[in-house]
């Protein structure tokens, strides 16, 4: 089965990105697309088909296109950025997805950000946060109901999105900060804690047997090799600035 992996490329105007918990920093946009290039290489190497959405200057943070969509086997699912900013970006994202999938769309007053969830086979964990909020939630699980997925709703405090805090790096294993997300949410699966001076090192992007790690928290990638975790790191610190990971950079799925 072919493994599709839209991206989107990073805008000029990226400096000008959304931010909640980050300091402001300037962000080298030649380096961001180099490192963004860099990323798409190792999709490639995984074995996806990169489908490339052009960058539009329009929307700072169109870059992290995980937060415009969540693609499931049966269908696409439309999200409603809870940054007003950003849901211009949703209409090129639609176009792309419409090749592939039916798509639903989230509706006003909801809010959910793709960031903000995490499927773990047949349950999805959705981060309540100030992008997403309660009707999107559960506009999300009367969607997802008739399909078989069960929608849990995971209180987060501290950083922008649930993934920010939690990651599936392993079959059973989970790559976590505990100050931003408490453990007992995900009972039954093995935790591997950040290392304590890198707590924002939980966003790891897992495609088949190896994880898409960012090579700017070394010292969490240590620990990731010592649980057995097989890594490609990659170059991302440009990214970071604007509060993105190497999960926000992608839409991933299988052609079905």
């Amino acid at each position: 089965m072919s493994r599709i992996a839209i991206t989107r490329g990073v805008s000029a105007t990226i400096n000008d990105c959304e931010l909640t918990h980050a300091t402001r920093t300037p962000i080298d946009v030649a380096l961001a697309r180099e490192q963004h290039a860099a990323y798409e290489s190792a999709l490639a190497s995984r074995g996806c088909e990169i489908r490339r959405i052009p960058a539009d200057d329009r929307y700072p943070d169109a870059v992290f296109i995980e937060d415009t969509a969540i693609v499931l086997d049966e269908l696409a699912v439309i999200t409603r950025p809870g940054a007003e900013s950003r849901r211009g970006e949703r209409d090129a994202v639609a176009v792309a997805l419409a090749e592939y999938r039916t798509l639903v769309r989230i509706e006003a007053p909801a809010t959910i950000d793709g960031g903000d969830v995490l499927q773990l086979d047949d349950v999805l964990y959705v981060g309540r946060t100030p992008r997403t909020n309660g009707e999107g939630i559960t506009q999300l699980r009367e969607l997802l109901a008739p399909y078989g997925y069960r929608v849990v709703a995971v209180n987060v405090d501290g950083c922008l999105h649930l993934k920010s805090a939690v990651t599936r790096v392993g079959v059973d294993a989970l790559l976590m900060n505990r100050r931003w997300v408490s453990p007992s949410n995900f009972d039954g699966l093995r935790i591997i804690d950040v290392d304590h001076v890198e707590p924002s090192a939980a966003n790891g992007l897992r495609i088949g047997n190896r994880v898409i790690f960012s090579e700017e928290f070394p010292r969490t990638l240590r620990k990731l090799e010592a649980a057995g975790i097989d890594v490609i790191a990659v170059p991302a610190g440009e990214l970071a600035k604007a509060e993105g990971g190497v999960t926000c950079c992608s839409l991933l799925f299988r052609l079905t």
